[in-house]
């Protein structure tokens, strides 16, 4: 089962006057790259963070915010920096007034700014409660983003597929044409023989000693049956139960050394325009495996 690498996750929850919101989002990348943003209550708590992150998403460019905000009915158990609040509600109506923007939330934005509201005790108790509600929130999110992962990923494996059935209905064409490709090719030698043979210095043994080098070289029916082979690897690690990005991206490269080999050994026209297109879909293959964890 494939997940992609892209997704988004939200948790938000209420409780003893506090209330807690925790969005991540997750883009491409070859590693885990957490960037955090968490209250200065908790930056003790970033390692932990960064485990619970490794173990429920393994890779990705992940984005964390953590929101801690104070009910208003909870504020008079609250020290108030009213001289910051004052600046930062001011700093707000001035940039609402030059856009022209509704001062409705202003009150709520300057009362929620960093360090305008902060506990009048630092207890030990209550702030490890906030942080086990934060920890069940971030679990939340992380599985969320998890589930929008799996619905990625299950969009993409249904793409892989077709790319690759497409190689394989263009492998079949190449097969149906081999025997034509030989034919001509056999004829383009036998010509030369026949040039060769009205000459004084022709050698009929090395002529047939390169001639077997040359249909040999010729010869696709080791890179058809390898690719076939390659490409039906590829549908069986999609199948598996884990998501292997980087193992189908080693199977993607197998198949295009395939391709290439067939390519450079067809010299004919129909087989040559057949494995343009398979490199086509291979590209396209690739592309999607970046997106895959």
């Amino acid at each position: 089962m494939l997940k992609s690498m892209t997704g988004f996750g939200l948790s938000k929850g209420q409780q003893n006057g506090y209330s807690v919101t925790v969005e991540v989002k997750s883009l491409n990348s070859k590693f885990l790259d957490a960037q955090i943003r968490i209250p200065k209550n908790f930056l003790d708590k970033e390692l932990e963070i960064r485990g619970l992150l490794t173990k429920g998403l393994n890779r990705g460019k992940v984005s964390l915010m953590i929101e801690l905000a104070t009910d208003a009915v909870a504020v008079e158990a609250q020290d108030v920096n009213k001289e910051l609040f004052k600046a930062y509600y001011s700093e707000f109506e001035n940039l609402a007034n030059e856009v022209g923007s509704s001062k409705d939330d202003l009150f709520r934005l300057a009362l929620h700014s960093p360090d305008v509201i902060s506990a009048q005790s630092t207890d030990e108790e209550a702030l490890n409660e906030q942080w086990e509600f934060i920890k069940s929130h971030l679990a939340k999110a992380i599985d969320a983003l998890g589930e929008f992962r799996a619905q990625e990923g299950a969009s993409l494996e249904h793409e892989l597929k077709g790319y690759i059935e497409n190689i394989a209905n263009y492998l079949k064409e190449v097969e149906t044409h081999d025997p034509e490709r030989v034919k001509v090719v056999k004829d383009r030698i036998e010509k030369h023989q026949q040039e060769l043979s009205a000459s004084d210095e022709f050698d009929e043994n090395r002529f047939e000693q390169e001639m077997i080098y040359y249909i040999e070289k010729f010869d696709i029916s080791e890179e058809i049956v390898r690719l076939t082979n390659h490409l039906s690897y590829f549908n069986e690690v999609m199948a598996e139960k884990n998501s292997q990005g980087k193992k189908l991206g080693f199977v993607s490269q197998e198949i295009g050394r395939e391709i290439n080999t067939i390519g450079s050994k067809a010299n004919y026209a129909p087989v040559q325009k057949l494995v343009v297109c398979m490199k086509d879909d291979l590209e396209k293959i690739k592309e999607q495996l970046l997106n895959i964890i």
